[in-house]
């Protein structure tokens, strides 16, 4: 797809003169709300310097038909590869062309990793987005406030609660293609200084096949998925200024797998189990704000293949992977005076994980095991951040992080980020901040590829801005543009066959966003460019010894499965007080695709048109309608797994 065509919307939009009109917070991406993750307490987005994008409430309700990683698909340097794939596919998040493991997930403030993945990678899958309040997305290096993997930026997932209402309600039913079937239903209550909720959400589909059928036949069976998710929250006020809160999010799901890219298989499952748990107190008093929590995480994965339809090695596998967390943080915002505040802190945080392979072919069985006693980490923190603040005129945070990590030692990251706000809604920022990712328990301990001597990532980013967002207007703006070296980077060495640190990647690119509002219209656009490449140890195969020998270094684009165009806009109408029609498009740029043993594959680019027509039968009952990928286009996100063809989505929302 020529970039000309990409371009063309996004300088339309961002040339649209301001008009008069009251700001609207339910469009996509708004540039403009308090948020909290940019610093952990509530502040207007116009007084950081820090980009923030927010996915507000009244966009996740409006996106029924969507995943959690459908949703984040559609924003400025965000690729999720595997969200348009088949139910119970785990998705992959690339943000600003960064590898997976590089950005941080968040849940209600604090990270969540899954330490039995060679990444740390967290399933998106586990995420009810009926329990969702709002997600905010902190882009650039933010280790200093976040720590380890907040080497692209941060992903905070911010949960509903009811601090007005003495009882609120809401459910959902939708069904659709492929044996969609799903329900979700919560209840949120308050009364006095003590507020509780509870969101219960199931869905079901029987899929369709997880691998590509080239024959196109239809030989390959349905892949089918079941999910149940609770999560439980609440919190008291027992003295004035002083707050306890806990909750839990359990998650299971059940789901079919294919044997890999274009070959089918049966029999062949995976288990997945998520419990997460926190506590924490709250004190606010005369300027002064202290927080503390604690929060244990546990995630299992089982995968079963007991079938021999595709022959092979073996006639069975079976692979179980746990992984516990632990977290305990605690933290201050003083206010030093009205236009500065100082937040310090310190956290720990605690992983372990267990892992057992069994393969029985016709040679026996083999198997391997790593336990926690061994494939265990603590890391623990101390930061402090220092914050000038200016409604109008010069911002500045400066700040830094030390780490101390019981296998590489000690690490220290800081932030610089100067800003300057003109009254008229014009904003220009400046970010230089570094960040660092710690090697995870497969990559230090696993028996065969593990090195207990490995270092961390370490990187840094630097970012600048324009960003428009006047009072009252109807047109907010911004672009940036980035730059991210990462040095240190953990790669596979193929001559002793062990992860060791070596690379060297540097991405770059520019995000513009606009939203628009007039009357019974609006609109937001965002445009993605990125290009990277990667400096690493060249390998050649050696016939002799039959194995691989190093050939000097070579530099090659890394981007794989991150395309380095796209394009997304969101387009709404209303056509009168009950019924509203959106149009959603993503336009993906080609991309590379890695293949074992291999040069990489170019994949196509590709476009998705979805569209949505929502009607309200009542103030409090509304009925939707999702058609989604209304072209049928073929694609891959990922190589020899299919995409999501045409299809529906239908359902009824209420709310009281």
């Amino acid at each position: 797809m020529p970039t000309s065509t990409l371009l063309l919307p996004v300088l339309l939009l961002t040339s649209t003169p301001a008009l008069s009109a009251q700001p609207d917070t339910s469009r996509p991406g708004t540039l403009d709300e308090v948020v909290v993750t940019a610093n952990r307490f509530p502040q207007k987005q116009r007084s950081t310097g820090k980009v923030v994008t927010v996915i507000p409430r009244e966009v996740i309700e409006r996106s029924a038909g969507l995943t959690l990683g459908d949703l984040l698909n559609r924003q400025a340097g965000i690729a999720v590869a595997g969200a348009n794939n088949n139910a119970g596919t785990n998705p992959d998040v690339y943000l600003r062309g960064a590898a997976t493991g590089n950005t941080l997930i968040l849940f209600d403030g604090v990270p969540v990793y899954d330490v039995s993945t060679i990444n740390n990678t967290f399933d998106l899958n586990h995420f009810p987005l009926d329990a969702v309040e709002r997600i905010e997305i902190l882009k650039g290096a933010q280790s200093t406030v976040y720590g380890s993997d907040a080497v692209a930026g941060v992903i905070h997932i911010i949960t509903r609660r009811n601090t007005t209402q003495r009882l609120a309600a809401d459910a959902s039913l939708t069904a659709g293609s492929f044996g969609t079937r799903r329900a979700a239903a919560s209840l949120r209550g308050h009364h006095r200084h003590t507020h509780a909720e509870a969101t219960y959400s199931g869905h079901a589909a029987d899929g369709f096949s997880t691998a590509f059928d080239t024959t196109g036949k239809g030989g390959f069976d349905r892949d089918g998925f079941r999910q149940h998710l609770l999560q439980l929250k609440g919190g008291t006020q027992i003295a004035q200024g002083l707050t306890l809160r806990a909750g839990a999010l359990y998650g299971r799901y059940h789901t079919e797998l294919d044997g890999s890219a274009f070959r089918d298989e049966r029999d062949f499952t995976a288990d997945n189990t998520n419990l997460q748990a926190d506590a924490g107190i709250e004190w606010k008093r005369d300027g002064l704000l202290l927080q503390a929590r604690y929060q244990q995480g546990r995630l299992e994965r089982a995968y079963l293949d007991d079938s021999t339809h595709q022959g092979g090695f073996a006639r069975y596998t079976r692979d179980t992977y746990r992984g516990r967390t632990g977290f305990a943080e605690a933290y201050a915002r003083i206010r030093l005076g009205p236009k500065a505040d100082l937040l310090a802190g310190i956290d720990t945080r605690r992983q372990d994980t267990d892992q057992d392979f069994l393969s029985i072919s016709a040679y026996g069985p083999y198997a391997t095991a790593l336990a926690r006693d061994t494939a265990n980490i603590r890391l623990s923190a101390a930061y402090a951040s220092l914050l000038l603040r200016n409604d109008k005129g010069l911002h500045l945070e400066a700040g830094g992080r030390w780490n101390r990590h019981t296998r590489f030692g000690s690490h220290a990251t800081f932030t610089f980020n100067p800003s300057y706000t003109w009254h008229n809604g014009w904003q220009t920022f400046l970010n230089a901040s570094s960040a660092f990712k710690a090697p995870s328990l497969y990559q230090l301990y696993d028996a065969s590829v593990g090195e207990p001597s490995l270092r961390p990532e370490t990187s840094i980013t630097t970012e600048a801005g324009l960003r428009y967002a006047p009072d009252g207007g109807t047109l907010q703006a911004r672009a940036v543009i980035f730059a991210r070296e990462i040095r240190h980077g953990i790669d596979f060495n193929y001559v002793d066959y062990r992860y060791y640190n070596y690379n060297r990647q540097q991405a770059a690119g520019i995000e513009v966003e606009a939203s628009f509002r007039k009357g019974r219209w609006d609109l937001a656009q965002n445009y993605t460019y990125v290009a990277g490449q990667v400096q690493t140890v060249a390998y050649a195969y050696d016939a002799a010894t039959f194995s691989y020998v190093p050939k000097g270094d070579t530099t090659y684009d890394n981007l794989f499965r991150r395309p380095r165009h796209s394009l997304n806009i969101d387009a709404g109408y209303r056509a009168s007080p009950k019924l509203t029609l959106r149009l959603a498009a993503r336009l993906v740029g080609a991309r590379q695709e890695p293949r074992f043993m291999a040069a990489p594959i170019r994949l196509d680019a590709y476009q998705v048109i979805d569209l949505t027509v929502e009607y309200r039968l009542h103030p409090s009952l509304r009925a939707f309608l999702d058609l989604r990928n209304l072209t049928d286009t073929r694609y891959f996100d990922v190589l020899g797994f299919s995409a999501r063809p045409l299809h529906f989505l239908t359902g009824l929302r209420w709310s009281r």
